[in-house]
């Protein structure tokens, strides 16, 4: 037997396996680093979230990838440089951290890489009849194997897309693993670039549990923070607290057949982008709108679709708001104003920040990659989901060191 498939073989067989976890999300912050301790798979999964870190990514590294990001005409010379480049960038990262853990790499059994969306393109966005979903992330598992030598899992999208999913949101699997309850109804919110949840009905039946985007997170508060005051973000929502919504620009974001169409449902920044918003503030008359107001509406707009989407999923399955537990991870969670409008949107139900179920909210979405690759490895496929149409697959591409 190839001495890399008795290695992965005896991994599958321990009885406690070491997995990183990596993220990076559309909102080009940073790397997301999770190193986690499995016992067991399936609803016996155990974990312990032994070290989590960002690493953070410098403005040389977001505005290569800038060039290329949801972008239909790009350097496809850079796009192809890119894809060793971020993963080696990656490796540095991950091997920066466990030395500051003081944890050898050898002590590490694999690496989960989600890699870095470029592009997103479901068939809900695209609208070409005769094509299929499509997704592309790039940050090559080979690269970070051979960097660090640590056996790999990574491109886990392209399965899903594959079995007839499209490649989104892949939340779903480790939510309904992990924080499944048979007693409360919880929804697990991520605010990233773009917002989206999962749909944890109490009990944990798969053919009630889905996963959906909602609309746009921080992803054109991101770009308006940039563009206006030379900031990577609204910190502590300070510009969006010192605006006032926009009634037209509010109705002319909102106008957008995405939010007309039923959970569940997946997006990106391919729509919800610069564009769509400079066509929803000329249709408005508001390209003059002071950059505060701007950012007041667009906090808001983000708050709205997404309690609009939870109302739906809550009307859909019968369940009254105040019989929901909301927890909210992601950047977009650390938005006062924006928290403020969820709560005033769906104010029968109960909030709650998602360390609240154990761990650094900021690590879940890293976290639920490891759960993806101790699945590949140990678990079985992963199970169906009716209502979301999601195929039971298993997930990952295995890259070896040597």
């Amino acid at each position: 037997m190839n001495q890399n498939i008795r290695r992965l073989f005896d991994i599958a067989q321990k009885p406690e396996r070491q997995i990183v976890g990596l993220m990076s999300g559309t909102s080009l912050d940073g790397l997301d680093i999770a190193l986690c301790s499995f016992r067991g798979s399936g609803r016996d999964t155990g974990l312990t979230l032994c070290e989590f870190a960002t690493m953070p990514y410098d403005q040389d590294f977001r505005g290569k990838i800038a060039e290329i990001f949801a972008r239909k005409t790009i350097d496809f010379q850079l796009l192809t440089l890119l894809n060793p480049w971020i993963a080696a960038r990656h490796a540095e990262m991950v091997l920066r951290a466990l030395e500051s853990w003081g944890i050898a790499p050898a002590e590490v059994d694999l690496i989960a890489s989600h890699g870095q969306t470029v592009f997103h393109a479901p068939r809900i966005l695209h609208r070409l009849a005769d094509w299929p979903n499509a997704t592309l992330q790039i940050g090559d598992g080979d690269h970070l194997a051979v960097k660090t030598g640590i056996i790999t899992l990574s491109d886990f999208r392209q399965k899903h897309v594959a079995a007839g999913g499209e490649g989104a949101p892949l939340a779903l699997y480790g939510d309904h693993l992990l924080f499944s309850s048979e007693n409360e109804n919880r929804v697990l919110v991520n605010i990233g670039g773009i917002a989206n949840f999962t749909w944890l009905p109490a009990g944990g039946n798969p053919n009630r549990v889905f996963a959906t985007d909602s609309g746009p997170g921080n992803t054109l508060l991101d770009h308006c923070a940039r563009r206006f005051f030379q900031k990577n973000f609204d910190e502590n929502a300070r510009f969006a607290a010192a605006g006032k919504i926009n009634p037209a620009l509010l109705e002319a974001l909102l106008a957008n057949d995405f939010f007309g169409k039923d959970v569940p449902k997946t997006t990106g920044p391919e729509l919800f982008s610069p564009i769509f918003l400079e066509k929803a503030q000329k249709s408005s008359g508001t390209e003059q709108l002071a950059p505060v107001d701007l950012m007041a509406t667009l906090t808001f707009f983000s708050a709205k679709t997404l309690a609009d989407s939870i109302q739906k999923a809550a009307k859909k399955d019968g369940i009254p708001p105040q019989n929901l537990s909301i927890y909210l991870s992601g950047g977009g969670a650390h938005n006062p104003v924006l928290r403020e409008h969820l709560a005033a949107q769906i104010p029968d139900s109960q909030w709650f920040m998602f360390n609240k179920l154990g761990f650094d909210g900021d690590a879940k979405e890293a976290v639920l990659f490891a759960v993806l690759a101790n699945e590949a490895v140990a678990g079985s496929p992963m199970p169906a989901f009716g209502l979301a149409g999601q195929p039971n697959i298993s997930m990952g591409k295995v890259s070896f060191p040597d």
